[in-house]
């Protein structure tokens, strides 16, 4: 008998055994098929589709049970079944190829077939996939009305499905980690942990687990997201290999952010150089200094995102900015920030806004535009801060820090990366906390110095004029410079012309000289 098959091949998803499945839904589908029982047979085709994408990542293998699917459904009356094949493309269509247009489109329809055949459950999976599309393609608030109206109808017990109440549940804290809203995602993801863990539903429970870390992540508790994400890639390492991959990326996400930047490498290696793995080695190549390899891979993830996913650009965009802005490619900065600003006007939330405000900090310091940076990286820390996030908060300050220190306000600036400093060190984060260290170092040697005398000679130079001087006796160049001293070129520069005006001479070389002859050097 058919139905017995599926009810095994039911069971044996809910245990994790992948073999079993596979064999008990084949069989099913082809005896469904004998009885020319088409829908049967089609949802059968559905659910292998779906599980050869996510027990084996076949991509093409699930695209051909989808199309036989819907080849048997061409001529049918409404049903759940063509209204369960709608919303599962469509829910595919967003996490393989990032098209919320196309999505959008499959998941009316589901609504549409779902509410003529009488299927509730169906309908409301169709709306969260509905919302989850708007979300991805900036229509944040309607989607989000949608998906917290899904969700509101599964805790009052409207849903039986429990794979739809899970599904719908899911697609609801996806959206919120789009687009950063952990208010809503903490509200929700304790709701939806219970209901797995009730259920015993271990796949869905280790993706929720997932997405729940990059809250942890974001809110600096990262010890919480260490044992979340452990667990969740092992689960999922054991019972769904193909969708184990977020779980290493955000893993390899907690490393870098730690500072451990040869263990989040080999993280990374574990997955494929595609979609949120490809970012996060973006990020890591910045954090190591290598501006173009950073630029590089934020350029090959945005030409696979779709314009209209704006959520999964805005991710590309920003640690595009900041690698070209390093790279001192201004028009290619200017243009990739004129995206992000886009988008961000479009999303709204605070921390899209304190995400872009920093990129805009990050171009006009690197431009010579220091007030204006200044006042990009305040922004920026004041939304950060307003958004909970910790290590965020801290990088816009070390940056708020250059910035002041650059305008002469040094204690304004060393307060900032003090500030800085404690954040870091309270998470920790040990990389980032040692460069608000050398910020402030280097802070420290803004104040006037004693001028050093031979005979009646005074040098009347700062302490950090001394510094740049001795670092122009070494024959380093202004970008150089620069780069040891966390400052602008044009700080540089501006510090040269007053050495030299004090010193009375016209050249580097003869400031060297004089400086060396004073005893200063």
């Amino acid at each position: 008998m058919p139905e017995a098959l599926e009810g095994l091949g039911i069971a044996a998803w809910w245990l994790d055994q992948a073999d079993t499945v596979f064999d008990a839904r084949e069989h099913a589908y082809r005896l469904y098929l004998a009885r020319e029982d088409r829908a049967s047979a089609a949802r059968m085709a559905v659910w292998l589709g779906w599980d050869a994408w996510a027990f084996r990542g076949e991509n093409a293998v699930a695209s051909g049970w989808l199309g036989r699917a819907r080849r048997l459904l061409d001529g049918e009356p409404a049903c759940a079944e063509r209204a369960w094949l709608e919303v599962r493309e469509g829910s595919l269509c967003l996490l393989e190829e990032g098209d919320p247009q196309r999505a959008l489109a499959m998941a009316e329809e589901g609504i549409r077939i779902a509410r003529d055949a009488g299927s509730l459950d169906m309908e409301m999976l169709g709306r969260a996939v509905r919302g989850l599309a708007l979300v991805t393609a900036g229509s944040v608030a309607e989607g989000m009305r949608g998906l917290d109206e899904v969700n509101a109808a599964i805790i009052a017990g409207e849903l039986k499905d429990l794979v739809a109440i899970g599904l719908s549940s899911c697609y609801l804290i996806a959206a919120c980690e789009k687009v950063r809203d952990y208010d809503r995602a903490v509200q929700w993801c304790k709701r939806l942990k219970a209901f797995c863990a009730r259920w015993g539903l271990r796949p869905l429970f280790a993706v929720c687990r997932t997405q729940y870390a990059s809250i942890c992540l974001w809110r600096g508790t990262w010890d919480e997201a260490e044992r979340e994400l452990r667990s969740a890639s092992e689960e999922l390492a054991a019972s769904r290999p193909a969708m184990s991959g977020e779980a290493l990326v955000r893993l390899a996400e907690l490393r870098r952010r730690q500072g451990r930047l040869d263990e989040a490498a080999k993280i990374f290696d574990q997955v494929p150089p595609a979609g949120s793995g490809l970012l996060g080695r973006a990020e890591l190549a910045l954090d190591r200094g290598e501006a173009r390899a950073a630029g590089e891979q934020a350029e090959r993830y945005l030409r696979h995102v779709p314009e209209q996913n704006r959520t999964d650009r805005a991710a590309g965009l920003d640690v595009l900015v900041r690698a070209l802005a390093e790279q001192r490619k201004w028009d290619r900065a200017q243009a990739a920030l004129s995206e992000l600003k886009t988008i961000a006007n479009r999303i709204g939330g605070n921390s899209l806004r304190a995400t872009t405000s920093y990129a805009s900090g990050c171009v006009a310091l690197g431009e010579g535009k220091t007030d204006p940076a200044r006042q990009c990286f305040e922004d920026a820390v004041d939304l950060f801060h307003a958004s909970c996030a910790p290590f965020e908060e801290a990088r816009a300050r070390i940056e708020l820090a250059r910035a002041l220190g650059t305008l002469g306000r040094t204690e304004t600036a060393a307060e900032e990366a003090r500030s800085a400093i404690r954040l870091l060190s309270e998470l920790p984060a040990v990389q980032e906390e040692g460069r608000a260290r050398r910020v402030l170092e280097a802070l420290s040697v803004e104040r006037p110095a004693i001028g050093k005398q031979t005979g009646d000679e005074t040098s009347g130079l700062t302490r950090r004029e001394l510094e740049i001087l001795r670092l122009v006796a070494e024959g380093l160049s202004n970008p150089r410079i620069g780069k040891r001293l966390f400052v602008s070129d044009h700080t540089v520069h501006r510090h040269l012309a007053n050495i030299l005006g004090k010193l009375g001479v016209s050249s580097r070389a003869a400031a060297v000289a004089q400086a060396t002859r004073r005893g200063l050097l």
